[in-house]
């Protein structure tokens, strides 16, 4: 039963942004939406609830199978993506960069903080 009410949880969260980016007009999607707000509930609550705490962990043990709608959607598309390549591979690239380079940023901060914590 704690499956089903995480789960319910999570479809609840998407819907809410669903219709709050039907509503508002936003260019960002809705499950996009639904998750940033349920992010920001677990904030303020500082923790999930069990049955979400169990809903999530099972849809992670399933992760691979969300990649398939994924793949199927690059392979049916393939010829856009041969036909703008350049525009992806520089997205990438760049995405890729500014990535490593918050990810260098976040652990020189953490590193300090850690550093700090052993001193006091």
């Amino acid at each position: 039963m704690e499956f089903l009410t995480g789960m319910t949880i999570l479809v609840v969260y998407q819907l809410i942004g669903e219709v709050m980016a039907l509503l508002l007009r936003l260019p960002i999607p809705g499950p996009v939406i639904g998750m940033a707000l349920l992010f920001l509930t677990l904030l303020i609550r500082r923790g999930a609830p069990a049955p979400l705490d169990q809903a999530a962990g099972s849809l992670l043990g399933h992760l691979s199978l969300l990649f398939v709608p994924a793949g199927v959607g690059v392979l049916v598309h393939f010829h856009r993506i041969g036909d703008e390549w350049m525009p992806i591979g520089v997205a990438l690239v760049l995405s890729t960069l500014a990535t490593l380079a918050v990810t260098a940023l976040v652990m020189r901060v953490m590193m300090r903080l850690a550093a700090r914590g052993g001193e006091g």
